[in-house]
């Protein structure tokens, strides 16, 4: 089996039709059996992790200054990829990144439809969801040999744009899992701002989450976030939705 590495957008021309298409004129121009998803923007793992399955969902970890956005931005991505390997490991992956995965290149190009080529992002996870739609074979290497860094956004605006776009193709997704997870986590939110006593219970769950992926993670830091999160997270989602056509 031959692997080849695609690194998203650096050099590549996409006629003016976004990463997607930029993506797609790559992975069909290699003969490739597995092609490994890597955006131009991050420091690559140092070692190549085990063929084995059509889609191998591989892990990041987020570095930035010392800006509160920065290290927010730190925290909230430990998080992030805690749940993603934990649901993977479970057999009920929600979560996915382009930035670090590797997938068999024949059925990335049979998922070409189904991942929204008119919308300006989410290949990832439309991806894992016509992946898991047709039960093909996801695996998950966690571990530090395959980890790539991604850096946090400098700016509060870089960073709004950001989880915007993240958040602007989530009325698109179709799986059952992505979609109960995503109403879980708005629902919660939402709670906790018509009702703060529940950061009692739901803090000391979401801190267990990052300090198994961050053990430096701070609790402070980690405790500011809990206490601005649902604010951050409805906005993200009403913006999104807003702009859902832009990049």
């Amino acid at each position: 089996m031959r692997l080849t590495t695609i690194i998203a957008r650096k050099g590549i021309n996409d006629d003016n039709k976004g990463k997607k298409h930029a993506l797609h004129k790559l992975i069909s121009a290699t003969d490739a059996d597995y092609v490994w998803l890597q955006d131009d923007d991050i420091v690559p793992p140092a070692q190549q992790p085990p063929l084995e399955g059509d889609l191998i969902i591989l892990p990041l970890k987020m570095e930035g200054g010392s800006s509160l956005v920065e290290q927010l931005q730190v925290t909230e991505y430990a998080a992030i990829q805690e749940l993603t390997m934990r649901t993977a490991k479970r057999g009920k992956p929600i979560l996915c990144s382009g930035a670090n995965m590797i997938v068999r290149r024949d059925q990335w190009l049979r998922s070409w439809e189904a991942m929204h080529p008119e919308l300006p992002s989410g290949d990832d996870i439309f991806l894992l969801e016509d992946f898991k739609r047709r039960g093909l074979t996801i695996r998950v290497a966690d571990e530090e040999q395959y980890t790539a860094t991604v850096y946090a956004q400098p700016t509060w605006k870089a960073f709004m744009l950001q989880r915007m776009r993240w958040a602007g193709k989530a009325p698109s997704f179709t799986d059952h899992d992505i979609r109960t997870i995503g109403a879980l986590v708005v629902a919660a939110n939402i709670i906790q701002i018509l009702c703060p006593a529940i950061i009692l219970i739901k803090f000391p769950i979401e801190y267990s989450l990052i300090k198994k992926r961050d053990p430096k993670a701070s609790f402070w830091m980690s405790l500011v976030l809990e206490l601005i999160y649902p604010w951050y997270i409805l906005l993200s989602l009403l913006g999104g939705i807003l702009r859902s056509g832009l990049w």
